[in-house]
């Protein structure tokens, strides 16, 4: 038995509960972790929350994310005593999560957890973290420097938002943080914003085509904001899109593309291979600024996260959220 955090589903209704897990509740996987920090991710949120189906089996624990130790292995390149991350894989949808103490998983999710971080600082990271970094990769690898131009950076107060901030401002680049929190406004030039927007700006229908302001986006958001982002993107730009906050429609035109020139990157960093999960978490390890990351990181207890998981959904958390799954 271990202390986890269980959803089920039956006749009772929809529910999350901190309790005590027997192991059997574990699906099949050849390598077993003693889990020693989680995060909550807004599909942490709403797999605790029921608000959309992203639980796919019961009982399930949630949790997409998890950093700790092996405590045995039917993989050779695993052994007991080895310090490793997961992110995404269908964990806490389809398999059960990091949001326990205990997990067992395939050997081909895990990445060797970097030297250079501890459990903790890894789990501030995060899937937020992570897919922050490759949406970085991804607008570095079509060519963007800081002396282009500047980013914009929506949903600027969430984990990816934040965190990539706080990576392109190490990198040099100028960033425009666009929130629906302005009285935040402060915290987000702290990690690097040149200019703080409201989201608001940019939440509604737009034109086609508008103004050209910024070289290149990473995208939390979707919707209206992503229409509007690429349509005041300016020539040869490119825009990384990760996220739905806003929606998952996407009401634009070509014209961006096809006047403009600009680039629409897609970032999956749930079924991402090893070796681009391993590039990325390199290079947060080089860039990622850890005093920027405490200051934006809130710890829990983890009978604390169900309502902190409401709290997220709500817009109500800043910035990342780690889950001490032994307290």
């Amino acid at each position: 038995m271990f202390k986890g955090i269980l959803i089920t589903k039956d006749d009772a209704g929809y529910r999350a509960s901190c309790q005590e897990i027997d192991e059997s509740v574990l699906q099949e996987g050849d390598v077993t972790v003693r889990v020693e920090w989680s995060t909550l991710n807004y599909k942490d949120g709403l797999a605790m929350t029921g608000k959309a189906p992203v639980v796919r089996r019961f009982p399930m624990v949630p949790g997409i994310d998890f950093a700790g130790t092996v405590i045995e292995s039917g993989n050779p390149r695993w052994k007991a005593g080895d310090r490793v991350l997961l992110n995404g894989w269908g964990v806490g949808e389809t398999h059960c999560g990091g949001l326990a103490q205990v997990a067992r998983v395939k050997s081909e999710w895990l990445v060797a957890l970097p030297e250079d971080f501890t459990a903790r600082q890894a789990m501030a990271i995060g899937t937020a973290g992570y897919t922050a970094m490759l949406c970085v990769m991804a607008l570095e690898k079509h060519g963007l420097k800081p002396t282009d131009g500047a980013i914009l950076v929506t949903g600027a107060n969430g984990g990816v938002g934040s965190v990539a901030i706080a990576l392109l401002a190490k990198l040099g680049y100028s960033i425009i943080a666009s929130t629906g929190r302005m009285d935040d406004a402060e915290h987000l030039k702290a990690l690097g914003a040149a200019e703080v927007i409201d989201r608001n700006e940019l939440a509604s229908p737009g034109k086609p085509l508008g103004r050209e302001r910024w070289v290149g986006v990473i995208d939390t958001v979707g919707s209206h904001t992503l229409a509007n982002a690429c349509a005041m993107t300016r020539y040869n730009g490119a825009v990384a899109a990760c996220g739905l906050a806003q929606g998952m429609d996407f009401p634009s035109t070509v014209m961006p593309f096809i006047l403009r020139g600009i680039s629409l990157y897609g970032i999956d960093s749930v079924m991402a291979p090893l070796s681009v999960r391993e590039a990325a978490w390199q290079r947060l390890a080089r860039d990622i600024d850890l005093t920027k990351l405490a200051a934006l990181t809130r710890e829990i207890g983890l009978a604390e996260a169900i309502a902190v998981a409401a709290e997220l959904l709500e817009g109500k958390v800043r910035g990342r959220v780690v889950v001490d799954v032994n307290r």
